[in-house]
């Protein structure tokens, strides 16, 4: 395994020293700025090239924040965001009196949920010790079977639900299939009291909810799945339901209605419920694989019913409520088709870290098939 060292290199010799030991006595290769040698390009673009070459990032952080490069931030931090939602990040701070850029920037690493918290350590000696051990874990969570990645993009699409021609409420449906493939949860788990008030309590009191708090909530299984449901047994309003091998699926309801008797997609709130729905998933992997053994996830979202008369911001639902169009009718299975994105399969991470460009991202496809004019 190669493993990229990234922090400032004046003043933080020793602790980079003891990075380099700790990843050889794991008997992988560290990958070190100060070993490149001679390159065609700047010495910036050489570590970002050795660190995309890596397949894990050993991040040091101290007091100081380094050098502002032309984008804005210093070199670390220009690394840390190529890496993050790609590669696994260690990340080890020892500060006493952190510069304002600095405390910011470990704010921001403090913040990544489900994957970014940070180890404190306190000497070059403790650091190396800290390095072996999470390098130590990370091996035994890929230990498991191999990533697949074309499996996982096509089991987010499988576990979409069926199209039905019946369905008239518009419904967001928005699949989770996380890899390496690997049972997380156990029969006896998938049946505990504990697990559904956890993702009922989630659902209601998140930040953001994903089900209104106003409709009551049942379980129960199905197919060897977990089943949380809004609506009756076989009608299910909005849905929450989990596989023992981190798979989900929501169901959403969306779309706003108009004096016609049809229903409008407001382009904010399809965007807001996305987001909702992606930070379910960071929860939801934090809560049943806390160690991460599942380092990738593969997503797939779409947009079903029969109820949509027009696609539209706020703005133009507020100027013209009435008005819209139905040529959305006659397109239904291409309107339906789940969207993915390309690559279609991201480092887990990306669910919290860049949530926000995911849900830009699927709402740009989901648009392109429902709004007709440009």
């Amino acid at each position: 395994m190669k493993v990229f060292v990234s922090s400032l290199i004046t003043g933080m010799e020793a602790e980079r020293a003891a990075a380099r030991h700790a990843i050889h006595v794991m008997r992988s290769e560290a990958v070190m700025a100060e070993e490149f040698g001679a390159r065609a390009s700047s010495p910036q673009v050489a570590c970002l090239q050795g660190l995309r070459d890596a397949d894990a990032v050993v991040l040091i952080l101290g007091d100081r924040y380094g050098a502002k490069q032309e984008s804005g931030v210093s070199a670390t931090h220009e690394e840390f965001l190529e890496a993050r939602g790609r590669k696994p990040i260690l990340t080890f701070v020892r500060t006493q009196d952190p510069e304002p850029d600095q405390t910011a920037f470990i704010r921001e690493i403090g913040e990544w949920a489900g994957g970014g918290l940070y180890q404190t350590f306190t000497t070059p000696e403790n650091l190396g010790d800290h390095v072996i051990r999470a390098l130590r874990d990370l091996e035994l969570a890929r230990a498991g079977t191999p990533l697949d990645p074309a499996a996982l993009v096509r089991r987010a699409v499988d576990i979409m639900p069926e199209q039905t021609r019946d369905q008239s409420e518009m419904q967001l449906h928005l699949t989770l299939a996380p890899g390496p493939q690997a049972a997380l949860l156990r029969p006896a788990q998938i049946e505990a009291h504990q697990l559904a008030d956890d993702l009922a309590q989630r659902a209601y009191f998140g930040q953001p909810p994903i089900l209104d708090r106003r409709i009551g909530i049942d379980h129960r299984l199905d197919d060897q799945a977990l089943v949380l449901f809004q609506g009756d047994r076989y009608h299910h309003k909005a849905e929450i339901r989990l596989w023992g091998t981190g798979c989900a699926r929501l169901v959403l309801p969306i779309g706003r209605s108009t004096d016609m008797g049809f229903a409008a997609l407001i382009e904010e709130e399809v965007a807001e419920r996305i987001e909702a729905g992606l930070a379910f998933f960071a929860w939801l992997l934090a809560r049943i694989d806390p160690t991460e053994r599942q380092s990738h996830v593969a997503l797939a979202a779409r947009i079903a019913g029969r109820d949509a008369m027009a696609w539209r911001t706020r703005a133009e639902q507020d100027v013209s409520p009435r008005s819209g169009s139905i040529t959305v009718w006659g397109r239904e299975g291409e309107r339906e088709a789940p969207v993915q994105l390309t690559p279609a399969y991201m480092a887990r991470q990306a669910l919290a870290m860049d949530a926000r460009t995911v849900a830009e991202d699927l709402l740009v496809l989901l648009r392109r098939r429902w709004k007709d004019d440009p």
